[in-house]
């Protein structure tokens, strides 16, 4: 699976969000977005996924225009975990997974055998099946998160887009979704997904864009792109990056210098 955006423009009906956009990701790659609230993250991945018109350029997926492809069509290459929400009905969690079937089955069929299995194999993998017969308007906010991961797990597509899938979780649970990306990256699906924490970009992304008031300032490697410098001047705070044993690379807000009247 290969999604690819060009030359474009992306908000509302009388208002540009962001411009002159271009992305590429293919199989096995994780494409990490970060930028300050409104940044044009979420209107991003709403035009991605055809649910805003773009107001200029094109989105392909393996080089077919979204234009051109149907809702189910669309769904059998993309799944798409949202941030968390308030729940309204009171479906079971197991079938709230399962909805993550419905473009692999008619528009009247029931589940069937293989349906089931790849809704419990997701709740498996994400180690809530101790929840599959929650009511899901009765569990945590970061409980549910974890379900929304699960159903896109379960739909199967090559390609996943979540929007901050870690934000109401744990430091737990942020690590059980970040392993999880790696793992999809691994067995060779596509990823994008947003953060506020350029941490979780050094930990799973293998390239990075970062929006400042809906225009691309950044693109790169993670080492690339989050540079002390350049994060300043989108989020206007001093930071520190680090190297720690094993590769892994962390960023640390610079306190001492706000706190002395530094760069904020």
């Amino acid at each position: 699976m290969h999604l690819q955006a060009k030359d474009l423009a992306i908000g509302y009906p009388g208002h540009t969000v962001g411009t002159d956009i271009a992305l590429n990701v293919g199989a096995g790659e994780v494409l990490c977005l970060l930028g300050p609230n409104g940044s044009g993250k979420t209107t991003l991945f709403r035009t991605l996924l055809g649910l805003l018109k773009a107001l200029g350029g094109q989105v392909c997926y393996d080089g077919t225009p979204l234009a051109q492809l149907s809702r189910r069509e669309l769904a059998r290459r993309v799944a798409y975990v949202p941030q968390a929400h308030g729940a309204t009905f009171p479906f079971l969690v197991h079938d709230v997974v399962l909805m993550g079937r419905t473009a692999h089955r008619g528009p009247f069929a029931a589940p069937g055998a293989a349906d089931r299995a790849a809704a419990e194999a997701a709740l498996v993998t994400l180690g809530i099946t101790d929840l599959a017969g929650r009511d899901y308007t009765r569990i945590s906010g970061g409980q549910r998160q974890l379900v929304l991961v699960a159903r896109a797990l379960a739909q199967q597509a090559p390609l996943v887009v979540m929007d901050e899938p870690t934000a109401s979780l744990d430091f737990g649970n942020q690590v059980s979704v970040l392993a999880q990306v790696r793992r999809l990256a691994a067995a060779g699906l596509g990823v994008v997904l947003s953060t506020h924490d350029p941490d979780h970009a050094f930990a799973v992304a293998s390239s990075v864009m970062l929006l400042d008031d809906g225009h691309v300032v950044g693109e790169g490697t993670p080492q690339q792109v989050l540079t002390p410098d350049l994060l300043r001047r989108v989020y206007g705070v001093g930071v520190e990056i680090a190297e720690l044993g094993g590769g892994q690379t962390v960023c640390a807000p610079d306190y001492a210098a706000r706190g002395n009247g530094g760069v904020t």
